[in-house]
């Protein structure tokens, strides 16, 4: 009998412990339950010319970048000059990925802003972006030879960010 005080300062403690371990996460960095696992295979309309269709089975054979964002998008504008610098080395080809977005605002969006996509489709509806586990915008998968998923980037693309983490995993894809 004496003991039951005991409990509420086991949950207290139990508490603690959890949310300890909580602080010491980056929200950048949650774990994709598709890493290592093939990419979604989609089919959609290009914003350049609606009537061409990309499929993901397009890119099979090469290293590629798919970039979720959309004209609407704060992050996006934020990482857009990142990546429109970065298309200039060709060091990996970038498909974009248009969510949820007006393909008039998106392609009035590239014309100003300038376009480091090989080609962007349209995900109007949101179903391809659902299918990545896209959760928010902007985010971006490298995706392997064989159309694996490698790695997910969630928020903006840094330079720090390319650097680091981005294009030595693509020049080991590569590599294999």
């Amino acid at each position: 009998m004496k003991a039951w005080y005991l409990i509420p300062l086991a949950v207290f403690i139990a508490m603690l412990v959890f949310l300890g371990v909580g602080l010491k996460l980056d929200p950048h960095e949650v774990p994709s339950p598709l890493i290592d696992k093939p990419a979604p295979v989609f089919r959609l309309q290009t914003l350049d010319t609606p009537s061409r269709l990309m499929t993901s089975e397009d890119m099979r054979g090469q290293v590629w970048l798919l970039n979720v964002w959309a004209s609407w998008c704060g992050g996006c504008r934020e990482e857009h000059p990142v990546l429109v610098e970065f298309a200039k080395t060709r060091a990996v080809p970038i498909v974009g990925l248009d969510y949820k977005d007006q393909p008039d605002d998106a392609r009035r969006w590239l014309d100003n802003l300038g376009n480091p996509y090989v080609t962007s489709v349209s995900d109007a509806d949101g179903r391809t972006g659902i299918e990545f586990g896209v959760y928010g915008v902007p985010e971006t998968f490298v995706i392997d030879k064989a159309g694996i998923i490698r790695h997910k980037q969630i928020g903006p693309i840094t330079p720090d960010i390319l650097r680091d983490t981005i294009l030595p995993l693509v020049k080991k894809l590569n590599a294999a």
